[in-house]
């Protein structure tokens, strides 16, 4: 995906590959009864990576208004605290996979799949959408973190 131009046939292949490889990736190791914690971290350092290169690519053809790069690094300002917090409470790495977090996950999987498709109007709501769903997603999240509930 790195190296095909943004929103081409073989970006979106490659993309559709990855969050389908995602999906089926811990199922299957649930299935086989091979899952582990190294396994689930590797899992979400390849979701970070894999949002990484998606919002490089992105954001170097599609226009972003500044309010949203606020809020966008607003949400990432609280999930680098909750990183921060459940490390220093627990002594090692959390990530809580929380419904809220899965359907902001499914929602942002959608939006890039939209882009150049849709006409903006829906593709700026479903952008909105994310955002608020992501927003309340970190504080649960953070509010799990210190509270000590779902965590793994």
């Amino acid at each position: 995906m790195v190296f095909c131009p943004t929103f081409d046939i073989g970006f979106y292949v490659f993309y559709l590959l990855c969050g389908i490889s995602d999906v089926f990736d811990g199922f299957v190791a649930r299935h086989l009864k091979i899952e582990s914690k190294l396994g689930a971290r590797l899992d979400t350092i390849a979701d970070i990576i894999f949002v990484i290169v998606v919002l490089i690519k992105v954001l170097r053809v599609v226009n972003i208004p500044l309010w949203l790069i606020l809020w966008v690094i607003c949400i990432a300002v609280i999930k680098i605290i909750n990183i921060i917090s459940g490390f220093v409470i627990y002594k090692h790495f959390v990530s809580e996979h929380t419904i809220l977090n899965k359907i902001c996950g499914i929602i942002l999987f959608i939006i890039p799949l939209c882009i150049g498709i849709v006409p903006w109007k829906p593709v700026s709501i479903l952008i909105i959408l994310t955002c608020v769903v992501a927003t309340v997603a970190a504080i649960q999240e953070g509010h799990y973190i210190r509270t000590g509930k779902e965590i793994r």
